[in-house]
């Protein structure tokens, strides 16, 4: 997948993500953390599923970035529990 396009996705993604898990981080934090997420699905689904994702944008693969989105989303509201800003 060209790097435009994961970025677009990741972008999506990161939307997406925000509006699942109610997040309260300012829009942009958002989209970085969707491109990351997106980063990471890819990642875990060619590691643990030995797929790889980065043939294109289809649903498959956003799926993927959503749940690799949301393993993102997680681990950063883990991290700064408590504090008052990202």
């Amino acid at each position: 997948m060209s790097f435009i396009v994961w970025i677009i996705m990741g972008l999506i993604v990161g939307a997406i993500t925000g509006f699942l898990m109610k997040s309260s981080y300012p829009w942009y934090i958002d989209l970085l953390l969707g491109i990351v997420g997106s980063a990471v699905g890819g990642w875990l689904s060619t590691v643990f599923l030995g797929v790889d994702l980065s043939g294109g944008f289809n649903l498959t693969s956003l799926v993927t970035a959503v749940v690799g989105a949301v393993i993102v989303v997680a681990i950063v509201r883990l991290v700064f529990r408590g504090r008052s800003s990202l």
